[in-house]
């Protein structure tokens, strides 16, 4: 079987630094090249491109393999890419310059490798040495601190167009040197790129991360930055059984808020689509999103659903930024809030569907009892409550990061965690709600559907 004329294998293999690899040598950035040079040339239907582990020929790379044909190139370079693409994928004339000639000599050069690879790994096991991945994400924290404190300076927008470790220091009135030191972690870590002393922003920090880009996500980000300092804790919380750390009353509201309501607003953006096509808005007419945050749920849904209308419950000053994202959907007429707290409000009566998303897991199990039987009682009769959330597995151990957003919870809340579909189809039972069922979403949460 052969589903496209062309199918390119680039080696991206990973391995610890100093070990001679494609990715060090810039593999990803050659499949990033291929991929746009192949569209660019009306080739996509053609032509299909697969990053794969070592090809063997690790002090070469980058290497790529392209069938039909059994073409093996080495040493492949971003500006390659054009030639590679006109000239085999386009004219069938492979590129004689890069590719390797001598079939016998490839193989020894490989089983050589591989003998090396294999004596290194006998080595380390003897040693009892950490295996490399093990040991990389246990110092994971490292990477990802470096990026945080990047976005609590606002270093990338610092560094615009270009700026020296000196002049970025001096903008957001930091010391020279360790700034320097972080920038160039940053460009260790491909967010940065250096050209004689002066940094600049590569394609990914500059439009994640800049001031006034069309993707900004420094405000939701900076809710990772404070989850830190509550991970930090997860030692204590253990032995404690619940959060320890409590925020600094001095601390202003809209400090944790704005972040929080900022992060969970690009991930409904996200998930809504998925949700609004699984729960369906047939018949439903009145809507309540208990906990709505930025109202991009109800924003979805209202969209999807002609005569819908929704309403989202939340604090106060939650509700202020979800205004603002109802009145530049247009939706204001169609889309309301109300002042509420969700954990102890009657919610009303007569609602058609009732969506309780991302809030289960940040309460103890009896207050989600309490919880699911309001919802109920708010319901209008055939009336259908619909829980996203993260859901467990049976023996809690997956998905992975249901998992850990547990130990979120653990050090976030008094009692919350992620829960499996026996709990959510037992409190939704003893709500008196019946016909419950899973629905499962791409990524890490589902859905519990319940009527009344």
């Amino acid at each position: 079987m052969q589903p496209f004329p062309y199918h390119v294998f680039v080696c991206d293999q990973q391995k610890p630094e100093g070990v001679p690899c494609c990715s060090a040598r810039g593999s990803r950035r050659v499949v990033d090249a291929l991929r746009g040079e192949v569209s660019a040339q009306g080739l996509a239907d053609r032509v299909q491109i697969t990053p794969c582990g070592s090809l063997g020929l690790c002090e070469r790379g980058p290497n790529m393999v392209v069938y039909p044909e059994g073409v093996w190139y080495s040493g492949v370079t971003v500006d390659d890419v054009p030639e590679i693409v006109r000239s085999h994928f386009a004219n069938g004339q492979a590129v004689a310059r890069l590719a390797n000639q001598d079939a016998q000599a490839v193989r020894v050069e490989i089983e050589s490798n591989k003998s090396k690879m294999q004596a290194s790994m006998r080595a380390k096991d003897a040693a009892g040495a950490l295996p490399d991945e093990l040991a990389q994400t246990i110092r994971g924290f490292q990477e990802s601190r470096a990026i945080l404190t990047a976005i609590e300076l606002d270093v990338f927008t610092a560094v615009g167009e270009g700026a020296s470790a000196v002049e970025a220091a001096a903008k957001m009135r930091t010391d020279p040197r360790a700034t320097g030191m972080l920038l160039h972690a940053l460009a260790a870590l491909g967010l940065l790129a250096k050209s004689g002393a002066t940094f600049h922003n590569t394609p990914v920090s500059a439009r994640y991360f800049v001031a006034g880009s069309p993707d900004d996500s420094r405000a939701a980000t900076m809710h990772t930055a404070h989850l830190w300092r509550r991970w930090s804790t997860l030692t204590d919380c253990v032995r404690a059984g619940a959060a320890v750390a409590r925020r600094d009353p001095r601390e202003p509201d809209d400090q944790w808020t704005e972040p929080f309501i900022a992060a969970m607003h690009r991930n409904a953006r996200e998930r809504a689509p998925h949700v609004v096509r699984a729960v369906g808005t047939e018949g439903v007419r009145r809507m309540l999103d208990v906990g709505g945050g930025s109202g991009a749920y109800s924003i979805a849904f209202a969209q999807a659903g002609g005569e819908l209308h929704a309403e989202v419950l939340d604090k106060l000053e939650v509700l202020a930024i979800a205004r603002g994202h109802i009145e530049r959907a247009g939706l204001a007429s169609r889309v309301t809030t109300r002042v509420g707290d969700l954990r102890a409000d009657e919610f009303g009566a007569g609602f058609d569907l009732i969506l309780v998303s991302a809030i289960c897991h940040m309460l103890s199990p009896k207050e989600n009892r309490d919880l699911l039987r309001r919802c109920h009682r708010a319901l209008a009769p055939q009336g259908r409550l619909a829980i996203q959330d993260f859901i467990l597995e049976e023996d809690k151990t997956a998905p992975k990061m249901a998992a850990l957003f547990s130990l979120n919870m653990l050090v976030g809340t008094e009692g919350g965690a992620s829960y499996n579909q026996s709990e959510y189809a037992a409190w939704l039972g003893e709500a008196g709600f019946r016909e419950v069922s899973r629905i499962r979403l791409p990524g890490p949460s589902g859905i519990m559907l319940g009527q009344k």
